[in-house]
C-alpha cells in the first residue's frame, strides 16, 4: 500500500514538473531566423519553394506565442495560437520587403488584425 502511494506521489510530481517545464521552456520552439535566413528563405519562396514558406512559418512561431501571451491569460491560447498562425501565413504570402522592413515587423501587425 505504502508503495502504491509513494508512486502515485511520484508520477504526480514529475508530471507537474514536466508541465511546469513546458510552460517555463523558451526553447520549445525554433530559434528565429537571422535577417540574412529570412532574406535567403522569402526569395527560395518568391521562387515557388513550398518548402521555404513552411520554414518561414515554423521559424516564426514564436511570434505567434508572444502575440497571443498579451492577449489571453490561458484557457483560450489554443485557438488564438491558431488565428495567429493563420495571420502568420497570411503575412508571409502577402510581404514584399521593400522599404526594409523585417518579417517579424509585418508579420506581429498581421497576427494582431488576425487575433
Amino acid at each position: 500500500m505504502l508503495t502504491f502511494i509513494w508512486t502515485l506521489i511520484a508520477g504526480a510530481i514529475k508530471d507537474i514538473i514536466l508541465i511546469f517545464g513546458y510552460i517555463q521552456n523558451t526553447n520549445s520552439f525554433p530559434q528565429p531566423l537571422t535577417p540574412e535566413e529570412e532574406q535567403y528563405y522569402l526569395e527560395r519562396y518568391r521562387n515557388g519553394d513550398e518548402d521555404a514558406k513552411n520554414i518561414l512559418i515554423e521559424r516564426n512561431l514564436r511570434l505567434v506565442a508572444h502575440i497571443v501571451k498579451k492577449f489571453c491569460s490561458g484557457k483560450e491560447s489554443d485557438d488564438l495560437i491558431s488565428i495567429g498562425t493563420i495571420g502568420l501565413i497570411k503575412a508571409i504570402i502577402t510581404f514584399k520587403g521593400e522599404k526594409g522592413t523585417r518579417l517579424a515587423t509585418y508579420a506581429a501587425r498581421c497576427i494582431e488584425n488576425a487575433i
